[in-house]
């Protein structure tokens, strides 16, 4: 065997690093290549994606409003990842936040803003946790592979949120389009220093979070439950409560998505308002290997990649399958820097010369 793929053992923060900004590097040499091959200078580029994202005031609060669900989906997904449970359905939980939280939106404007803003978060945690439990249950109770079932509700609720909106939800007053009747002023999230409160959200569930999975007791047995079922119960913990707890609060805090996203963004309920959130999530939570702090680092990253991809489409002519192409080679180089953190590659090259030679005879 030429090739040997062997588990590294742990290193350090400083390599750690290196791997990740040689990754970095790496992906922006293939990205000019690219460009160069589109008659582009990819300095000018790579300045430009710079300036559409963080270039003005007003683009900043862009990036932040795109970095916002991204931020706190992972958080959510990250619950579930640290118990081992794949929750890939993160999609559809923010789908059925948003509906729970538009439905007291659409029939309880009356309220006072602060009364219903409130309940429409809860709302918006409910709906998200319901979407949880069900694979949860599923997992605790019969052992069901809780990927599949994640990823297959994902389409009920966008089905059900599609049936909403063509059906009994659609606005009489849109001329026949299929859409849903626009938030009151008060279902609307107030703004903070031109961002919507999100933002605030988003910074007081990543300390929640932080402290939750290491200093909690149930932060800890969620942590053993994923390194070893066996171990944890012979801790004395409940199985089948810490999964379908893990799960409300995983599934709970992306149905919060769903509720800062429909009245903090769009002001309505739309199939389209997950935006793929749910699944760079799921990257994210990887990349900033569950931890809180550094995947709020990884979705602001990810939020400039994107607005800056937007703004360049603009600024260059460049198509919107090149400018995603490029949040590919970026993403593919940055992923790929996780596995040369955990294994190490091989090549065993006198063998490799031998072979080569043999076949050159």
């Amino acid at each position: 065997m030429q090739f040997r793929i062997v588990i590294k053992s742990e290193i350090g923060k400083k390599k750690r690093v290196l791997i990740f900004l040689g990754s970095i590097i790496a992906a922006l040499i293939v990205s000019g290549l690219f460009l160069a091959f589109l008659n582009l200078n990819p300095f000018q580029v790579y300045i430009a994606m710079l300036q559409g994202s963080v270039g003005s005031v007003y683009r900043i609060e862009q990036t932040i409003i795109y970095a916002i669900p991204l931020i706190i989906t992972s958080l959510g997904v990250a619950i579930a990842f640290k118990m081992k449970f794949w929750n890939i359905g993160a999609e559809g939980q923010i789908l059925m936040g948003a509906f729970m939280a538009s439905y007291f939106a659409l029939n309880y404007s009356f309220l006072p803003r602060f009364i219903l803003l409130l309940i429409m978060f809860f709302a918006g945690f409910i709906g998200g946790a319901v979407w949880g439990i069900i694979p949860a249950f599923f997992r605790a109770k019969w052992g069901t592979n809780e990927t599949i079932i994640t990823l297959m509700m994902n389409y009920v609720a966008l089905k059900w949120v599609v049936y909403l909106q063509y059906g009994p939800w659609k606005d009489p007053n849109a001329f026949g389009f299929p859409k849903i009747a626009n938030f009151a002023k008060n279902a609307v999230l107030p703004e903070l220093f031109g961002v919507h409160i999100g933002w605030i959200i988003a910074v007081l569930l990543t300390i929640f979070v932080y402290f939750f999975l290491n200093r909690s007791k149930k932060g800890f047995e969620i942590a053993v439950l994923g390194e070893s079922v066996n171990t944890a119960r012979y801790a004395g913990i409940n199985i089948f409560r810490t999964i379908i707890f893990a799960m409300v609060l995983s599934g709970g805090i992306c149905g919060i998505v769903g509720f800062i996203e429909a009245s903090g963004v769009e002001q309505t309920l739309t199939k389209d308002i997950t935006g793929g959130v749910g699944y760079t999530a799921i990257i994210i939570a990887w990349l900033g290997a569950l931890k809180p702090q550094w995947m709020v680092l990884a979705s602001l990253l990810f939020a400039i990649l994107i607005q800056g991809s937007s703004y360049i489409q603009s600024a260059f002519g460049i198509s919107a399958y090149s400018a995603q192409l490029l949040e590919a080679i970026v993403l593919f180089f940055v992923l790929g820097s996780d596995f040369f953190t955990r294994y190490k590659l091989i090549i065993d090259w006198p063998s490799l010369l031998r072979r080569t030679k043999e076949n050159g005879k």
